[in-house]
């Protein structure tokens, strides 16, 4: 399982990971727990922490969130993740996860082209400079690092990653 700090499902790349379906989704949705729940135990055992005190379901249920769950060619769900409003045409996604090697950048890429839809001019995200799994992720991604931001400022165990839409 990776842990790692949405919409349109396509043809892999030659040689790469089958296409994942998307699909909005409330975090209590049993699919959705069972992901967020497998997030909660990678996150323990890399960090220490499950991560679930950062995370209210209510943020990705109003207006302008949104959470995705992915799913496999096969039906199973892989990947989840969502993203809140934050001020000025910036939103912060949230509980990203890959169950499956190869789900993690179609979510995130389904994730962004959503918010870019939904008229957002930034995405943020943090993870625990631990995690370097995360880490590399966002990175490999095309995500930069910025300034800590909201409840991480100031919290040197804590990395935030911008992306520019």
């Amino acid at each position: 399982m990776r842990a790692q700090g949405n919409g349109s499902a396509g043809e892999p790349p030659q040689g790469g990971p089958p296409a994942l379906r998307f699909a909005a989704c409330d975090p209590a949705q049993p699919d959705a727990a069972g992901l967020l729940a497998g997030l909660s135990v990678a996150l323990k055992a890399i960090t220490g922490n499950s991560g679930e005190g950062s995370f209210d379901a209510a943020d990705v249920r109003g207006a302008g969130a949104l959470f995705l769950v992915g799913y496999a060619a096969d039906g199973a769900p892989v990947a989840c993740g969502g993203y809140r409003p934050l001020d000025g045409g910036v939103a912060e996604v949230k509980r990203v996860f890959a169950a499956r090697k190869g789900a993690g950048m179609p979510l995130l890429a389904a994730l962004q082209a959503r918010a870019a839809a939904d008229g957002y001019a930034r995405l943020v995200c943090e993870t625990r400079r631990v995690n370097t799994v995360a880490v590399v992720f966002y990175l490999r991604a095309g995500w930069a690092v910025c300034e800590n931001y909201g409840k991480y400022a100031g919290r040197p165990e804590a990395v935030c990653f911008e992306k520019w839409l």
